[in-house]
């Protein structure tokens, strides 16, 4: 990844997300995402009134004064607990995120609530992690996903952004574009483990193809995770 970026994110209130990584920092790609969200969930029109509400935002460069490389990551109320996640998918770790205060004029939770009749969709969980891309790739269809996975962790401790950092990195380069990933904590939603038969964290499943298998305990031997996973 290069050195200078911004990342925007872009969840659903079902925990979706489609993401970018823009290089040049000179696009506003907010309008892309919810385009993205669109043709995926086969949505009426691109969900505009998410932007204000369910967005994280990170940017990387230099400081203009000093000349040091800085970070600055910016995220609203909404998708507070998924800041892990969003370390993970954008390579930067232990930052210092800023919440986004509330603007009650365009973001208020009744408002969002509003829209949950004509837009059921976005309330549904599809286990998407959906990276957007600058350039197209034509025959990769985002929709149709070869692997899908669930990894589930335990707390946000620096195991756990470890165990994400290389998951993603693995599925980066083998599958940029073909796999989808549900990341489950099972400190905050034990019933999954329980109905997952989740004895050992980390532990990842191959959801599809079928059968399943799943790999339980250190993930940092890759090629042996990588045959688990292509089997």
């Amino acid at each position: 990844m290069n050195e200078f970026f911004k990342g925007i994110a872009l969840f659903t209130p079902g925990g979706d997300l489609v993401y970018c990584i823009d290089s040049t920092k000179r696009e506003r790609w907010h309008l892309n995402l919810c385009i993205k969200l669109q043709e995926l969930l086969n949505l009426p029109e691109p969900p505009h009134f998410l932007v204000p509400f369910y967005t994280a935002t990170i940017d990387r460069g230099l400081n203009a004064q000093t000349q040091e490389l800085q970070t600055w990551a910016e995220v609203y109320p909404a998708v507070k607990r998924h800041r892990t996640l969003l370390e993970a998918i954008f390579g930067v770790y232990d930052l210092k995120w800023h919440q986004v205060p509330w603007q009650q004029e365009n973001s208020h939770p009744l408002l969002i609530e509003s829209y949950r009749q004509n837009f059921p969709q976005l309330w549904e969980s599809h286990d998407l992690i959906v990276p957007y891309n600058w350039n197209p790739i034509p025959e990769a269809i985002l929709v149709d996903f070869n692997y899908v996975l669930t990894l589930f962790v335990c707390g946000n401790s620096t195991k756990t952004k470890e165990t994400l950092k290389i998951i993603h990195q693995l599925l980066e380069e083998n599958f940029p574009t073909n796999y989808k990933l549900k990341v489950v904590d099972i400190s905050k939603q034990p019933e999954e483990a329980e109905r997952h038969h989740i004895w050992a964290t980390p532990t990842l499943i191959r959801v599809w193809p079928q059968p399943r298998c799943r790999v339980v305990g250190a993930l940092e031997d890759t090629q042996k995770v990588l045959k688990i996973i292509t089997a």
